[in-house]
């Protein structure tokens, strides 16, 4: 029994490491992954002086010609100068940030929505990457009336 209990120590001791690894680290939105100050500042500049609106669960396919990677778990599709996106993917996806690799969404029909998936393929190898999921398109508007 004693034997029993100290390999189960020991497992514990071994996996605890590798459990914290995988929770989110601190950031303002519950889940969500920590920025790096530079990530932070690209998605504070694109969505300064906008107001999020409702979330929607899908995005018409034009909308999405202007898509910004801001971290593994962060997108935005810009829609003029007035109108942003966000998207938060319902989890990671290593490599996103780069932006070197090519994002190939899986769509059916003419919307992108949440749940729907893509994945990264490596623009030089053609090599396959992680598939990914789309969250919720949450719209950051500039206020009515304001101009700049």
């Amino acid at each position: 029994m004693a034997k029993l209990n100290l390999m189960g120590a020991a497992l514990l001791t071994a996996v605890a490491p590798l459990a914290a690894s995988c929770a989110p680290a601190g950031t303002a939105e519950p889940g969500a992954a920590a920025l790096t100050p530079k990530q932070a500042e690209r998605l504070d500049k694109q969505l300064a002086g906008k107001i999020p609106g409702a979330p929607v669960r899908c995005l018409p396919s034009y909308r999405g010609n202007d898509t910004i990677r801001v971290s593994d778990s962060i997108l935005l599709y810009r829609s003029g100068s007035n109108l942003v996106y966000r998207n938060d993917l319902k989890n990671t996806c290593p490599g996103l940030a780069r932006d070197s690799d090519i994002m190939v969404v899986r769509q059916f029909g003419s919307s992108t929505c949440s749940g729907d998936f893509f994945h990264l393929v490596d623009r030089s190898s053609g090599i396959r990457g992680p598939t990914c999921v789309f969250g919720e398109f949450v719209p950051y508007r500039k206020p009515a009336g304001d101009a700049g």
